[in-house]
């Protein structure tokens, strides 16, 4: 059975998450299904986000507020989205497309 994961992720400590929070609960995303990272996306070590590669399955789908929330760099992100994607076969939505 497939199930659907938010991703989110905020720069630094004193940023608040809330409207990327609301934002996944008006799709019906559980609060159990959303991971959060107060972090810089400069790199992928990040443990929630590993918590999430880690819980993924086929089928799944995560949705993520921006493609910018997912990570910084062109490239980087660009190996993560091909390893949820293809690797993995998870579809990506970003909201705020």
């Amino acid at each position: 059975m497939s199930s659907i994961y938010g991703y989110i992720r905020v720069s630094s400590l004193d940023q608040n998450e809330a409207r990327q929070v609301i934002a996944m609960q008006e799709r019906g995303i559980s609060d159990s299904h959303l991971f959060i990272d107060k972090q810089s996306g400069k790199d992928f070590q990040r443990p929630q986000y590993n918590e999430l590669l880690d819980t993924l399955k086929a089928g799944d789908l995560l949705c993520i507020m921006s493609i910018d929330r997912l990570g910084r760099g062109y490239k980087e992100v660009q190996e993560q989205w091909k390893i949820i994607t293809q690797d993995k076969g998870v579809d990506i939505q970003v909201l705020d497309m």
